[in-house]
Order: C-alpha cells, then sequence, then structure tokens
C-alpha cells in the first residue's frame, strides 16, 4: 500500500467511525483506539503535504483565526415560521392549508423544534463549502471555519447525494455540556453562560476555530434546499440527509391526520424534559413537496409549515414602575420595569405591557405582584396579576395623555391599539430613531456610525434629519466626545460609500410605516423608480403582491408630506439609488401590469418558482387563492380540483404552461 492509500483509508475509516460516533451514538472502538489513528493520520499528513485534504479529519480541530466574518448572500433565502400556541390555532392553519391546495388530500411531519443558532451548509459535490449563520434570512456571517470543527457536520458525503444544495439545521449545545462548561467555568473563577441556545450562537462568532472544537457543539438538520433533488416529501428528505452522513433527529414522524399530530404534540409535551438538548416546540410542516410549492411563502413565513410552541416558561416577581417608551414612528410602548428575575436562562428586568387596553385588562399597577413568561421564548410579558398579594393601597393605573419626551398630547387612531405622538418632526426619539432606521444594517449599513454617535450628532444640532448626514465635515466631528480623527475619517467614508446602497435598500431606510424589507423590495420592483411610487395611489399600491390596504394608505400618507418629499430631493442630489439598476431591470416589463395570477400543479418547462417570478417580472401579481379579482389560473398537472371548481364557477380563464409564455413572449 502507497502512502496516499495509506491516508485515504485512514480517513475513510476515521469518518465511518466519527459517524459512528456523533451522528449514529454507536461507536465500535475506544476514544482511545480513535486517538491513536488520528495521530498517525496526523503524522503522516505533516510528512506528505502533498496528499493534504480539506475534508479530512485532522481538519476539525480548528486553529483558523477569522478577524471579520464575511456577509454572505443566501442564494435561497431563510423564513422564519409562523408560531402558534394553540390546538385551535393549528386547526385554523390546516383549515387554511385545505382550503388553498383546494381538495387534495395531506399528511404532515412533525419535528422538533430544537432551541439553538439556525445555519445553513452549502454542498458541492459531496463536500462542505460554506457555513452562513441565519442573519437577516436574506443575508449571514460565512462561518465556515468554525463549522468545520463541528464532528456531527460531514465534510464529505456519502451516497447519492445532488451535485449542489443547501442543507439547514440548529447549531445546538447539549444540555450536559453545557453544565460541563459551565462547571470548568466556575472552578476557574469566571461567571457561568447563562443558557445553551445564546452559547450556542455566540460559538459560531468566536475568532478562534480552535476554541469553537473545544465545544461540545452539535448540529441537528431539517430541511434542504436547491434543484434536482431526488425526493418528494419532506420525511424523504430527512431519511435521504441521514444517509449521506447528517444529522437528523429521529423524532420526526410523518403523521396522515390531524388527530395523529395532535397525539405527537401531547407526546413531546412531557417527553421533551427527558432530551439531551432544549426544545421549544414542534414544527408541523406539510409533507409534499409539490403541495409545499403549490402553497408558498407570505412576506415572512411559509404558509406549508408552523410552529407549535409549548407552553412558556413563567416566574413571579414585581412591578416596580411603569415608564413609557416612544419608537421611530411615534408609537408609545408600556414598559413594566420588574424586580429581576431569573426566567428561561435570562435575568428579566423588563417586560412591555404593549398598550392601554392590555393594561386595563389585567388591571395592573405599580406594586403588584406579576407572573412573567417568555411570548415565543423570547420576549418577555406580564401574563397575569396575583391579586391577592396586592398591596392595600395600591392605585388603578392612568395611561399617559401627553408624550413622556416632547409633551405633545397623544393621539389614538379608531381601531389601532396604541396611542401615537403626532410631533414626528419635533420628538427626539421620533428624530433619531429614523436616522438610527436609516443607518442599521439592514437598510444603508454605514459603517463607523452608530445609535449613540446619532444620538451625539442629534444633540451637538449637527443632524436633525438622515438627509442631514451627507453634509457632515470631518471639522464639525473632530471636537465631539470620543470622536478622534480615524473614527471622523471612518464616518465620512461610511456616509459616502452609503451611495452605492441599492434602491429597495434606500426605501427600507426611509421608514415609511409598515414597510419592512420584504414590502420595500416588492415596491421597488414593482415601481422600479422612487418617482413613480411617489404619484402610485392607494389603489395602485394594493394590486403590488403583499401590498394591503393599510400599507398601500402609509404609502400614500408619507409621500404626500412635503417635508418627506424634500429630504428625499436632498437624498437624490447627494446620489442616493432611487432606482432599480439596468441589471435588475433587465428582463423586466408591464405586459401583466393590473392582472393577478394563481398558480396551481406541476409544471414541465419552468419551475413553479420561475413561474412566478416570470408573472412578477412581468408586472403582474400572484396569488395563492382564486376569487372574483383573478385574471388568470395558470394550471399544471394535478391542479387542485376545487380550485377548477371554483374557477369555472367564477368564468376565471384557466390557461396552461404553454398558454401562459406565449403570453409574455
Amino acid at each position: 500500500m502507497t502512502i496516499k492509500e495509506k491516508i485515504e483509508a485512514l480517513r475513510r475509516e476515521l469518518r465511518e467511525h466519527n459517524h459512528k460516533y456523533y451522528v449514529l451514538a454507536s461507536p465500535t472502538i475506544s476514544d482511545y483506539e480513535f486517538d491513536m489513528k488520528l495521530k498517525e493520520l496526523q503524522a503522516l499528513e505533516e510528512q506528505n503535504p502533498e496528499f493534504m485534504d480539506e475534508t479530512s479529519p485532522t481538519m476539525r480541530v480548528g486553529g483558523t483565526v477569522t478577524k471579520n466574518f464575511e456577509t454572505v448572500v443566501h442564494e435561497h433565502r431563510m423564513y422564519s415560521l409562523d408560531n402558534s400556541y394553540s390546538r385551535e390555532e393549528l386547526l385554523d392553519w390546516e383549515k387554511r392549508v385545505l382550503r388553498i391546495l383546494g381538495g387534495f388530500t395531506v399528511n404532515f411531519t412533525c419535528e422538533l423544534k430544537y432551541d439553538g443558532a439556525s445555519i445553513s451548509l452549502t454542498y458541492e459535490n459531496g463536500e462542505l463549502v460554506r457555513g452562513v449563520t441565519r442573519g437577516d434570512g436574506f443575508q449571514g456571517d460565512d462561518v465556515t471555519a468554525n463549522i468545520r470543527t463541528i464532528k456531527s457536520v460531514p465534510l464529505r458525503l456519502k451516497g447519492d447525494f445532488p451535485s449542489k444544495f443547501d442543507i439547514r439545521g440548529e447549531i445546538v449545545l447539549p444540555i450536559d455540556g453545557f453544565a460541563k462548561m459551565n462547571e470548568e467555568r466556575i472552578n476557574n473563577g469566571e461567571d457561568p453562560y447563562m443558557n445553551p441556545r445564546n452559547t450556542a450562537a455566540g460559538s459560531l462568532k468566536l475568532q478562534d476555530s480552535s476554541l469553537v472544537a473545544e465545544r461540545p457543539l452539535e448540529c441537528l438538520l431539517y430541511g434542504i434546499t436547491g434543484s434536482k433533488l431526488n425526493f418528494s416529501s419532506q420525511f424523504d428528505m430527512l431519511l435521504k440527509a441521514r444517509e449521506w452522513g447528517f444529522k437528523v433527529p429521529a423524532a420526526a414522524k410523518l403523521c396522515e391526520t390531524t388527530a395523529e399530530v395532535m397525539q405527537f404534540l401531547e407526546y413531546w409535551d412531557i417527553e421533551r424534559h427527558n432530551l439531551p438538548y432544549e426544545t421549544d416546540g414542534v414544527v408541523v410542516k406539510v409533507n409534499s413537496l409539490q403541495q409545499q410549492e403549490e402553497l408558498g411563502y407570505t412576506a415572512k413565513s411559509p404558509r406549508w409549515a408552523l410552529a407549535y410552541k409549548f407552553k412558556a416558561e413563567q416566574a413571579v416577581t414585581i412591578l416596580n414602575e411603569i415608564s413609557y417608551q416612544v419608537g421611530r414612528t411615534g408609537a408609545i410602548t408600556p414598559v413594566a420595569n420588574l424586580q429581576a428575575v431569573l426566567l428561561a436562562g435570562t435575568t428579566v428586568k423588563r417586560a412591555s405591557l404593549h398598550n392601554a387596553d392590555q393594561i386595563a385588562k389585567l388591571d395592573i399597577r405599580e406594586g403588584d405582584t406579576v407572573h412573567v413568561e417568555k411570548g415565543g421564548e423570547i420576549i418577555p410579558k406580564i401574563v397575569s396579576v396575583d391579586l391577592s398579594k396586592r398591596p392595600a393601597n395600591s392605585i388603578p393605573t392612568r395611561y399617559i395623555t401627553n408624550c413622556p419626551e416632547c409633551g405633545t398630547k397623544l393621539r389614538r387612531k379608531v381601531g389601532e391599539a396604541q396611542h401615537f405622538c403626532p410631533n414626528e418632526s419635533g420628538c427626539p426619539p421620533q428624530i433619531t430613531g429614523k436616522i438610527q432606521h436609516f443607518i442599521s444594517r439592514k437598510a444603508l449599513d454605514i459603517e463607523g456610525l452608530g445609535s449613540e454617535t446619532v444620538e451625539l450628532l442629534y444633540k451637538e444640532g449637527l443632524i436633525n434629519n438622515y438627509a442631514d448626514l451627507f453634509i457632515l465635515t470631518k471639522d464639525q466631528l473632530m471636537p465631539l466626545e470620543r470622536m478622534a480623527e480615524k473614527s471622523a475619517e471612518n464616518l465620512i467614508n461610511g456616509v459616502a460609500a452609503s451611495v452605492n446602497i441599492p434602491f429597495e435598500r434606500v426605501l427600507f431606510g426611509l421608514g415609511i410605516r409598515y414597510v419592512g424589507e420584504t414590502v420595500a423590495k416588492k415596491l421597488a420592483k414593482a415601481y422600479k423608480n422612487i418617482d413613480a411610487l411617489m404619484v402610485a395611489t392607494a389603489n395602485e399600491l394594493e394590486m403590488v403582491d403583499e401590498i394591503g390596504e393599510r400599507i398601500a394608505e402609509s404609502v400614500v400618507n408619507f409621500f404626500e408630506e412635503e417635508k418627506n418629499r424634500d429630504i428625499i430631493n436632498q437624498l437624490k442630489e447627494y446620489g442616493l439609488q432611487f432606482s432599480l439598476t439596468d441589471k435588475q431591470l433587465d428582463g423586466q416589463t408591464d405586459k401583466l401590469k393590473g392582472q393577478t395570477f394563481v398558480v396551481s400543479g406541476v409544471f414541465e418547462k419552468v419551475s413553479r418558482t420561475e413561474l412566478k417570478k416570470n408573472i412578477e417580472d412581468n408586472g403582474g401579481k400572484v396569488s395563492s387563492s382564486i376569487s372574483s379579482k383573478t385574471s388568470f389560473v395558470v394550471a399544471g398537472a394535478n391542479m387542485g380540483p376545487s380550485k377548477k371548481e371554483k374557477a369555472d364557477k367564477l368564468g376565471i380563464p384557466i390557461i396552461s404552461e404553454d398558454e401562459f409564455l406565449a403570453l409574455i413572449n
């Protein structure tokens, strides 16, 4: 046997033992034997560097140091899940699914929802090439060097895998491993970590990958995206991923009926406490991938999946004081300032009281003993008051009538839960909040400029809106507290560089109420430039996919304000991007403007995703359900029978894939 053959044989043997130990939990050799074989391989690789391989088991020890994590755009967006907290909400979701699919039988895959840090792994020709954090769903941080150290992440796959795909999962820290880490920290005189989830997420951003290698992290996989995938259902996808070498939790179950789904929930609501990992619920997914495509996505979440959350952990504490915060839109949020209490692994000192109605509903008062839980396991909220412990001198809470920042009388529109401060141009938190939103990562992402600096610049009278950022000078900045010459230069250069940020992110940065990043993208794509958007009517805006009456009204109101138009004109003069680029406009037309399409069935010449993109690229709107406003139904094989029946009843034309392609070509 040659040296090269011996090295490759050792690698194959160690990969197999690694898989048996970390993925299957059924080792066939001792730790000592494994370590001896690994040392033998390391010695051979060091003596023969020409045979080095990035997927070798020896590469898992880490050592790479990453000073700055590169931002990477996800080829396939990572959506968040809608949550439900009751059986009734789950049944309502099922009804919506059945209505959209139109007459087909649906079964479900149930998977435990592990509490970790989301990750997307890219494989090409069976080898791990990249690991990227979820980030904002559109882009995340490249943490490949750290991911390579996690033993349950295969560096090379086995079996009949696709040539390229992304697989999604959670990086988790087992409870026992977390306890051992904290025991070591306490013995070393260090503060213990608060909870496994945050520690796992923080581990991915450690600069030294050898430190990550020392932590007992695991990767649990649950979903694959890509093209030419050789499976047709969610459950088959999990089986395939397991065959290729991924650690896929065995708890997943294929449920034929809703009754089986409920049994799964009931079982794991109790058994989850015996798991080696933290979990906060169950994810229920439509099993058929074709049906998943048919259901599609909302602006934020897949319609084909729902996270059922187990009852949240509660804690009891004292409400010391109610204060009021003013957001960038002028919305007033009452905040409960609490006696510090440990809840679900974190210390809670504040909780949202949402609005005046919630305060009245709970009859909550300062000095009350309250029950606090984490809504969705993230945001603390007060769920009840222990009236038996209410002080005798308790005074009912009176909601404020004037803005706590500028004193302006608050307003509350009919049908809205929150009070608002209308002093948009004179209320300090609204002014600085809008500027902070404008410079945020998802908007203009101005390097060298943070929230504290914005507050300082406003306090010193140097800025009063986000357009003022573009006329700042180094001489103005240098006298400011903690502003050295290098810091001033970085800020000026960061502002100058932001003129290259694309139109959709500038539009998001303007801070129009209800216009999040997804809506901003849809508006930019539909109107191409700011001038066309500024003159659009509410009715025209509602023709854009995902744009409803509330968003349309808000956009119209924003552009009707003269001060907003003036600021936009200033930003235009400073060179910001207020139209799509030629590359973005390539292939886009208005051929289908004003028309709404429903896509149903399986297609041969183009994928469903491409078909929907063609509709939007040509100015049309894609809807998930048939109504009197539907212009055409594009039907492929296996179209839902009830959809066809409804289209025929309403007289909606049903066209084939070929007829649609002829329509746009």
